[in-house]
């Protein structure tokens, strides 16, 4: 998952928020990501001041697709 144009990939912590975020745009599909494991392989995750969580990239083995 790249940022694109964006600076960061933005990341909710629940499926309610990423729902209603995701849904401004349409019907939204929703990643499970694996930021833990994520986190302890070094990547770094930071927290915007409205409670967005961000990071550089997610790489695909990371992302589960339920």
């Amino acid at each position: 998952m790249q940022k694109r144009s964006r600076q960061h990939v933005h990341l909710s912590e629940d499926r309610e928020t990423a729902t209603k975020v995701g849904s401004r745009r349409g019907v939204p599909i929703i990643l499970s990501i694996r930021t833990l494991d994520m986190y302890d392989k070094g990547f770094k995750f930071y927290r915007s001041e409205n409670n967005v969580w961000l990071t550089e990239h997610v790489p695909s083995e990371f992302i589960e697709f339920k």
